[in-house]
């Protein structure tokens, strides 16, 4: 394991997909458009395409040879292909746990034992395709409140690993936005309404932008956003208050009605037909705690 390798997995792990036959395995990186300006009206598919630059000369010596790109408007491909016995891809497929798309990849328990720095670069990679920052990101709607979203659609383990990750390097989760009933349809709303699956939506690990500086972006817009929030942050909040995890502060349980959905068979059978009233209650359960 390298700083390079580790980047290189904590994309994949954050979005890439695995197609392989008798001879080959490709792996392809999607690294989408979250939206096609950012927030000063720039082009984010340019910004995207002079980070490639940078992202290549991490990867490339590693692979030894070139990486294919192809861009659209709404996202950025990366993709390479090797031999099944090639060494460096049957490390890849292990690091992953053989998981064929981001949905399914699991994190080998060694990744948890790698230093701080491939820590780092691995939460870089995952941030680089399914991290965010944006105003409309701010807590409560508050002036100032700006945050990090790690997007990660599907995978319950995968989001409990990236805040145990981040625990490690002393890095608080502000809060996680579960794709569960009880959170993204709490009050039964939208089940109210003959939408039963409306909360089946991706999970949002989302992170004060201040904390995240230590791990920062690749992709050069998104790492000037978190600079330039990071900074307005701290005139509206204090370190202190940043940098607290949940089990650090008060818990404000809200009660909320059982939702008819708890039972569904997509939810992981540790936490199917159990009811939350807080966040910290599920992610506890699944494995991030004290």
């Amino acid at each position: 394991m390298n700083s390079q390798m580790a980047y290189l997995v904590g994309m994949i792990l954050g979005n890439g997909e695995v197609q392989r036959d008798s001879n080959s395995t490709t792996i392809t990186i999607e690294i989408p458009h979250k939206n096609l300006r950012d927030d000063e009206g720039l082009e984010v598919s340019v910004y995207v395409k002079s980070s490639l630059a940078d992202i290549r000369g991490v990867i490339e010596p590693l692979l030894g040879h070139s990486l294919p790109i192809t861009q659209t408007k709404t996202a950025t491909r990366v993709s390479f292909t090797k031999p099944n016995e090639d060494y460096t891809m049957r490390e890849i497929l292990r690091f992953i746990g053989n998981g064929v798309h981001h949905s399914t990849m699991t994190m080998n328990d060694e990744l948890f034992s790698m230093t701080t720095d491939e820590k780092k670069e691995l939460l870089r990679g995952v941030a680089d395709v399914t991290g965010y920052i944006r105003k409309s990101n701010m807590a409560y709607g508050q002036d100032g409140c700006h945050r990090v979203y790690i997007e990660i659609p599907g995978n319950w383990q995968f989001v409990i690993d990236v805040a145990n990750m981040l625990k490690m390097l002393d890095i608080p989760v502000q809060t996680i936005d579960f794709g569960h009933p009880n959170f993204r349809d709490s009050n039964l709303k939208k089940y109210n309404e003959g939408k039963p699956y409306y909360w089946k939506k991706e999970h949002q690990v989302k992170i004060w932008a201040n904390e995240f500086l230590p791990i920062g972006f690749n992709i050069v817009h998104k790492q000037r956003a978190l600079e330039r929030y990071a900074e307005e942050l701290l005139d509206y909040l204090d370190e202190n208050k940043t940098h607290q995890f949940y089990w650090e502060k008060p818990i404000r349980l809200r009660n909320k009605p059982i939702h008819p959905m708890e039972n569904d068979d997509s939810l992981p059978e540790k936490i199917r037909g159990k009811h939350f009233d807080s966040w910290t209650q599920l992610a506890k359960e699944l494995g991030y705690g004290e």
